[in-house]
């Protein structure tokens, strides 16, 4: 497979500085407004946003935990800029050391609180969740094919407010332009060529976007699309929003407590498949690494190898599984993603540079539109690697 350039964070005006100039001191803010962490704490957090646009990478303490791991993964980085550093790694970096810096692994008032739990709380509790679940009563007239299909489509758009569980896309949600590449006929033929196999979902974000991967995973093992599926999320908070078991949990409750009676019988039903092993919560430390997945470990990729389909959600999924370079947006998908160990799925709106996988005229209709399409979130891709 042929390298493009490595996207890091050195280009004035790319999206990549601005995440480490822009976005993250507004994330500070926030979180530092959302909890009321001390003065050694509060110092740190600080300490660290300079470190990030200004100084160099170092290493964690010999008193982390995953120090030896870390180490590493960041071989030859040490002592270089972080903007010089690429952009998957420095990001990923800077959120490992914001737990260092909240004191997520310290003992004492702050360890293993998760420092975005109040944005991941508001969200779930919010009154739109309450619509999109009363929406899910809709679906249980229509075939299994239609049903299947609107599940995935709000588990592409995800926390798009305007679409969630809605069966047509012609109230203002996304329209056939916005998905720019769409495999998904190729998704369900997968799951058809193994008939009640495992299933992995890789989750992204927590909260109001993990509802739909949840309300798709029970119509996989309803329908008998999937003997068992297996959800990785993380071990530990990891960007903004991210899911944990933590917050796995708190999705399920909120399906268990929905007055709609279709969501809560999917929380129900979820409920029961947990405690029966026909729905396994995975995590393994690779999922909070810096790299990507051509790098996994040998006992990460022989369990992706048994799985009849493996979905990855969201956009640090796809950047990870396609390497974060600037590929031309022409590049076969399959060139980027054919060394995954299964066949493989990415449900992804663009919200980062990287994109592999379309057609030239879209490319040069998207270009033609003079917006930032690669990273406004209003476009998304369904892209499938198999066996077909």
């Amino acid at each position: 497979m042929s390298n493009a350039p490595v996207i890091r964070s050195d280009v004035p005006g790319s999206f990549a500085r601005g995440v480490f100039h822009e976005r993250h001191p507004e994330l500070v803010r926030r979180l530092l407004a959302a909890l009321p962490y001390g003065p050694g704490e509060r110092a740190a957090v600080e300490r660290l946003l300079v470190e990030s646009t200004t100084g160099v990478l170092e290493p964690l303490g010999d008193g982390a935990p995953d120090a030896a791991r870390w180490e590493e993964w960041g071989a030859g980085l040490w002592g270089t800029p972080w903007e010089e550093a690429p952009f998957l790694w420095a990001e990923s970096y800077f959120y490992r050391r914001l737990l260092d810096a909240t004191g997520y692994f310290r003992p004492g008032a702050w360890q293993g609180v998760d420092p975005f739990a109040p944005f991941k709380g508001a969200e779930l509790a919010g009154s739109a969740v309450d619509e999109e679940l009363a929406a899910l009563g809709g679906l249980d007239g229509l075939p299994d094919v239609r049903r299947g299909e609107a599940l995935l489509s709000s588990a592409l758009w995800g926390n798009r407010a305007d679409l969630s569980f809605q069966l047509t896309a012609g109230t203002g949600g996304p329209g056939a332009s916005d998905l720019v590449a769409d495999d998904s006929a190729q998704l369900w033929a997968e799951l058809e060529r193994t008939p009640g196999g495992r299933v992995c979902v890789v989750a992204d974000n927590a909260g109001r976007e993990l509802l739909p991967d949840l309300v798709l995973i029970d119509h996989l093992l309803a329908a008998g699309r999937a003997a068992q599926v297996v959800l990785h999320v993380k071990p530990q908070p990891y960007f903004v929003s991210d899911a944990t078991p933590a917050d796995v949990l708190a999705a399920l409750q909120r399906l268990c407590a929905a007055p709609e009676p279709a969501a809560s019988a999917v929380g129900e039903r979820l409920w029961e498949a947990m405690a029966g092993g026909t729905l396994v919560v995975r995590t393994h430390p690779f999922s909070c690494a810096p790299l990507p997945y051509a790098d996994m470990p040998e006992d990460l990729r022989a369990e992706f190898a048994g799985a009849a389909l493996t979905i990855l959600k969201g956009d640090l999924n796809y950047r990870r599984l396609v390497g974060d370079r600037r590929w031309p947006p022409t590049t076969r998908f399959a060139e980027t993603a054919g060394y995954f160990p299964s066949p493989v799925a990415a449900l992804r709106t663009l919200k980062s540079d990287v994109i592999v996988g379309l057609d030239a005229p879209t490319v040069a209709r998207l270009d033609g539109a003079g917006t930032a399409w690669r990273t406004s979130g209003r476009h998304a891709v369904v892209q499938v690697h198999g066996n077909g």
